[in-house]
């Protein structure tokens, strides 16, 4: 069994100072032995957090490598669902006409009330347009895979903007580590510096339905997106923990980036929520139902608690400060004051997530 030292060592080697201090104070909360929760984060006190990334393999050679695998053109669907971003998705259809890889199909699931097909006339792109009265994120991206040619998905998003050689660095990646799926990275603004964690090749951690690339295969084996996240969240984190549980290899791939503008309006947005665990609405229901079904399905009740426990503080923030640690103290007394409420939002998510639960399932299958 691990010692009580130990998991706070590990907390300190690993991750930010602050979560050492939230992990103390959740520990002395929920009634552990306090004298030895006293003694164990003291005496380690001088462990060093530990660099993760200053010695990483950086796979200079794949952006070299003589892909025999471009060499064979394989044909790709791009599969783009867009709700009432026009003035973002003509930039989009713009970056694919420049992309220097060729063989490819784009399929747009359009979703915009009032309907204007202007933006995809004259376009330089193998584009076929759906129209779909349903507001439906996950509904858009099966119906695009099912009418797809490709023997390469590709999955993006309305929103961003990529350089020509996109599509090239998603087949380089997947031919020279021979994987099944090409997990692209996304920076915030035009220029910016990939994140550390995202800026070198290895397993992926993260699958993101706005810039990946998979082997048709997948989707054969697996099937499509879980309905179930309908106008919800997580839905993408779910079929990427499925794939890795079927076995199939994804890279996360810091050559096949993307600018994600991240719009407040339209897509995603418009279905009221910044993340799973920031409703629009402070009075909604906190986290959204889909990501306790997430949890509970996949790793069990007790782990999800834990969770929330977790995540639930730092979602009293704002979402633009979510990546400043140190106001997770600040947030975390501000969700003592508000509890109420948040137990009150946190028992309506999980009552929703109850009900998914026994619904089970909404994936369909697709055909070679």
């Amino acid at each position: 069994m691990i010692s009580v030292y130990d998991e706070y060592r590990f907390i300190r080697k690993y991750y930010h100072p602050v979560w050492v201090f939230y992990v103390f104070i959740l520990r002395l909360v929920t009634l552990h032995n306090p004298i030895r929760e006293v003694v164990a984060f003291f005496c380690t006190v001088r462990v060093r957090r530990v660099k993760l990334f200053d010695k990483v393999r950086e796979y200079p050679e794949v952006s070299l490598f003589e892909s025999s695998l471009l060499e064979s053109s394989p044909f790709i669907s791009v599969v783009i669902p867009t709700l009432n971003r026009y003035a973002y998705l003509d930039r989009v259809l713009s970056d694919l006409e420049n992309q220097d890889y060729k063989y490819f199909e784009v399929i747009v699931v359009d979703q915009t009330v009032p309907f204007n097909d202007s933006i995809y006339m004259n376009r330089r792109l193998d584009l076929k347009v759906i129209r779909q009265s349903e507001k439906a994120l996950w509904k858009a991206r099966n119906e695009a895979i099912l009418r797809a040619s490709g023997s390469f998905i590709a999955l993006y998003d309305d929103d961003s903007i990529i350089e020509p050689d996109w599509l090239t660095n998603h087949l380089r990646c997947v031919d020279y580590f021979r994987a099944d799926i090409s997990a692209g990275v996304s920076i915030s603004r035009i220029g910016a510096k990939v994140p550390d964690h995202y800026s070198f090749f290895r397993w992926s951690d993260q699958f993101d339905t706005g810039n990946a690339l998979l082997r048709r295969e997948v989707f054969v084996k697996i099937g499509l997106f879980d309905r179930q996240f309908e106008k919800q969240r997580m839905g993408d984190g779910e079929f990427g923990l499925r794939a890795y549980l079927s076995g199939f290899r994804s890279i996360s791939n810091p050559l096949a980036k993307r600018v994600h503008l991240k719009v407040e309006s339209g897509g995603l947005r418009q279905m009221g929520s910044w993340d799973g665990y920031r409703p629009v609405s402070f009075f909604s229901v906190r986290p959204i139902p889909s990501v306790l079904y997430l949890t509970r399905k996949y790793f069990g009740c007790k782990q999800s608690v834990l969770n929330l426990l977790i995540k639930i503080p730092a979602s009293v923030l704002p979402l633009q400060f979510k990546n400043r640690p140190f106001l997770l103290l600040i947030a975390s007394i501000a969700s003592v004051v508000i509890s109420p409420v948040l137990l009150v939002q946190v028992m309506m998510s999980w009552r929703r997530s109850t009900q998914m639960l026994k619904r089970a399932a909404l994936i369909d299958k697709i055909n070679n």
